[in-house]
């Protein structure tokens, strides 16, 4: 289990910190919570100061009867849960990749492509040097442009079930790689002594058909909205507000494609199709599926690839993303989204701001929630006058500011509703990076590290940025202290 902490400095900066990595005999909540406990004992933190935490969604995590969130919020009420936008993002693709069953087919065609086509050294080397030659060609043509950084080599790139953000780089490598990948299949189609010949038939036929370039097009653009989204979601500044503000341009964003980005779609489809001479149906003629559809009424190729593949698909998206991000209707958050201050401090109310301080009854005296009142009046006047706060962004901008003006002195209040806010995780993304850092500095040769070697090794190489700064010569000088040696380093 990766632990990492997050809090507000004296700068106003949000820090999020590596904190150890705890062997766990199994991953009950019960056990989980009391491992937890025992870490925060080990540091001399205090599970009474927690005030935010966030998990990916796991069910011993986020069950609100005995999930791990619930059985410490029980002890501690302010310490509320934030499940990890990232992962909700990625649950929003998955659902539309399972619950489509157009997409979901889709889908297994891509993984069949990059089973056949890269999944032996000869077979990728052999889609590698015909890429290259292509290259070339285009180059001598003048297709393509030379430059520093251009058309550097590429390959097909295996989507990770678990980060549906790798989705995106999968369909941009197979369309810009999509007639070698073509050349490879037909190279294995002729080889009769290949065991993927049937395999690679098959996939002939689907990628040199319509409904696959639609539907590659299609989700291109679609997993290249969300894409951007989960880069955004996964940065360690990432506050609440602005989280939910990312969600919400998404959401503009793909219904803006669904009124108006049918015909440039459709446009680049038949560019597409022209190139690769794949044939172009009529839109107007009668769709024929490829089995024998059980609705009486006749559909045409226009109905089907507009409404049961493009809207239906970006409706199901749009749909489970208000599903899974409908948080923000939680009391918590519409308090917290006063603070923005955005548009001259727009969102400003000083009723649900008192109300916030309320939710934190461990940090807020009733003579402070007194207190408070005044100085919100105080305050607002002074944001709003004052020119060095204007333009601020997000409200971790705004207690960095506030701190700079001595203003975190004048309204302690305001100031530590801000550091509450800004300590709510957004996402695991730290926490998962420990684990990508692990399998680097525990590897096979080096299987049998203890936890707290592996731990100090970990905090060395996450955190590798503080250590590059310290001399090698204090380093040494610390070593040879540590005990009397032979030599003098």
């Amino acid at each position: 289990m990766a632990v990492v902490i997050r809090y507000v400095d004296k700068r106003g900066c949000v820090i999020e910190w590596f904190l150890v990595i705890e062997h766990v005999t199994d991953t009950k909540a019960q056990s989980l919570k009391l491992a937890i406990e025992s870490i925060f004992s080990r540091h001399e933190l205090s599970m009474s100061s927690l005030r935010g935490q966030g998990y990916d969604g796991a069910a011993n995590m986020k069950g609100e009867l005995n999930g791990l969130q619930r059985l410490i919020q029980n002890e501690n009420l302010t310490a509320f849960y934030v499940h990890c936008f990232a992962h909700q993002l990625q649950l929003t693709l998955v659902a539309v990749a399972k619950d489509n069953n157009l997409i979901d087919a889709f889908f297994e065609s891509v993984s069949m492509v990059l089973n056949v086509v890269g999944g032996s050294c000869k077979r990728h080397d052999m889609l590698q040097n015909i890429q290259a030659a292509k290259v070339v060609d285009a180059l001598d043509s003048g297709e393509l442009e030379s430059g520093r950084g251009l058309n550097q080599k590429t390959s097909l790139k295996g989507p990770g079930d678990t980060r549906w953000g790798s989705h995106h780089d999968t369909l941009i490598n197979l369309l810009l790689m999509f007639s070698s990948v073509i050349d490879v299949l037909e190279i294995i189609s002729d080889d009769n002594t290949s065991e993927h010949k049937g395999s690679a038939t098959h996939l002939l036929s689907v990628l040199d058909d319509f409904d696959f370039a639609f539907k590659l097009h299609l989700m291109r653009d679609i997993v290249a909205i969300t894409n951007e989204l989960s880069k955004l979601l996964q940065r360690k500044d990432q506050n609440i507000i602005t989280a939910m503000e990312l969600v919400r341009v998404s959401k503009q964003r793909l219904q803006r494609m669904r009124d108006d980005g049918w015909d440039s779609l459709l446009f680049e489809v038949h560019s597409f199709c022209d190139k690769y001479e794949i044939i172009i149906p009529n839109m107007n003629d009668m769709f024929v599926g490829q089995k024998r559809s059980r609705r009486k009424a006749e559909l045409t190729n226009l109905h089907h690839f507009r409404v049961d593949i493009f809207y239906a698909t970006i409706d199901l998206q749009l749909q489970e993303l208000n599903r899974r991000f409908n948080v923000v209707n939680t009391e918590l958050l519409l308090c917290v989204a006063c603070l923005d201050p955005s548009d001259s401090f727009s969102a400003f109310d000083k009723e649900k701001l008192i109300r916030l301080s309320q939710l934190y009854p461990n940090d807020f005296s009733d003579l402070d929630q007194g207190r408070l009142d005044s100085q919100l009046s105080t305050y607002i006047t002074d944001m709003r006058t004052n020119s060095k706060f204007f333009g601020v962004k997000g409200i971790s901008g705004l207690a960095q500011k506030m701190v700079e003006r001595k203003r975190d002195i004048a309204y302690p209040l305001i100031y530590l509703l801000l550091k509450l806010a800004l300590t709510l995780p957004v996402a695991t993304a730290t926490v998962e990076r420990v684990f990508f850092a692990m399998k680097i500095v525990k590897n096979r040769l080096r299987n049998r590290m203890e936890d707290e070697w592996m731990n100090d090794c970990l905090l060395v190489y996450i955190k590798k940025d503080i250590f590059n700064s310290i001399d090698d010569e204090m380093i040494m000088q610390r070593f040879q202290n540590m005990k009397s040696r032979r030599k003098q380093l």
